[in-house]
C-alpha cells in the first residue's frame, strides 16, 4: 500500500475534532465508514449465529461509535469502543448521551500498543481500522504485525472476529490472518461491474480464533 495521510493520528485527530464541532452545531454525527448497510450485516450475522446479547464485544476504532448504537438498540448490552483519536471518543461520548445509551464503554487506547485490560472479548469487530494501519507513512508492516498481537491477547481463543475492507481482498486477508485464525464466512457486501468485470469493493469476513 502507498502510505497516506490516512493512516497517520494528527489526520483522525483534525477529522474528528471537524466532526465534534459539527455535532455540537447541528446534532450530525458523521460518516459511517463503508454506509450503513455495513453495520446492519454485522448485527445479522451475530443474530444469525444466536450470539448471546451479553457477549463482550470490542469495537477497534469505533470513531463515532455509531456501530455500538447499532449494536445496543438490538439488544447487545456488553459493548467496548476503543479509538487513538481523544476527538473520537468525545464525539462517541456525546452520541452515546443523545441515544440514551450509558451502557456502552468507551475508552482513549491505541490498539497497537493496548493496556492490558483490552483482553478476552468474546466478539473483535474492526471496520476500516486495519485499512488505516496498512497506510501507515511509518513502517506499516510492522505495525500491521503489532495490530495481529493485539488481536490475539483481545479476543480469547474461539471468540470472532468480523472484519470489513476496502484496501484488502479476501485472499489478502485470508493470508494475513493465517497463523491463529480460522475463516468462517464470507459476508455478502455491494458488487460492481468495469470492464465487463464483476468485483467487490468491500471484503467482508469472519474469523474465528484458534
Amino acid at each position: 500500500f502507498s502510505p497516506s495521510v490516512l493512516g497517520t493520528r494528527e489526520h483522525w485527530d483534525v477529522a474528528y475534532e471537524r466532526e465534534l464541532q459539527t455535532f455540537e452545531e447541528i446534532g450530525d454525527a458523521g460518516e459511517i465508514w463503508f454506509g450503513e448497510e455495513s453495520m446492519f450485516r454485522i448485527v445479522r450475522w451475530l443474530e444469525k449465529q444466536k450470539v448471546p446479547p451479553d457477549s463482550s464485544v470490542l469495537d477497534i476504532g469505533t470513531g463515532n461509535g455509531l456501530l455500538l448504537i447499532e449494536l445496543a438498540k438490538s439488544g447487545y448490552s456488553n459493548l467496548t469502543g476503543i479509538d487513538y483519536s481523544p476527538a473520537a471518543i468525545q464525539l462517541a461520548e456525546k452520541v452515546r448521551e443523545r441515544e440514551g445509551m450509558s451502557n456502552i464503554k468507551l475508552k482513549v487506547e491505541d490498539f497497537l500498543a493496548p493496556s492490558a485490560e483490552l483482553s478476552g472479548f468474546e466478539i473483535c469487530i474492526d471496520k476500516g481500522t486495519l485499512d488505516a494501519i496498512s497506510l501507515s507513512p511509518d513502517n506499516a508492516v510492522g505495525k500491521r504485525q503489532q495490530y495481529l498481537r493485539a488481536l490475539c491477547t483481545a479476543l480469547k481463543p474461539g471468540g470472532f472476529f468480523l472484519i470489513t475492507s476496502c484496501n484488502w481482498t479476501k485472499e489478502e486477508l485470508l493470508n494475513e490472518f493465517r497463523e491463529g485464525f480460522d475463516i468462517l464466512e464470507e459476508l455478502p457486501t455491494p458488487k460492481f461491474c468495469f470492464g465487463g468485470r464483476i468485483g467487490n469493493s468491500v471484503t467482508a469476513l469472519v474469523f474465528q480464533r484458534k
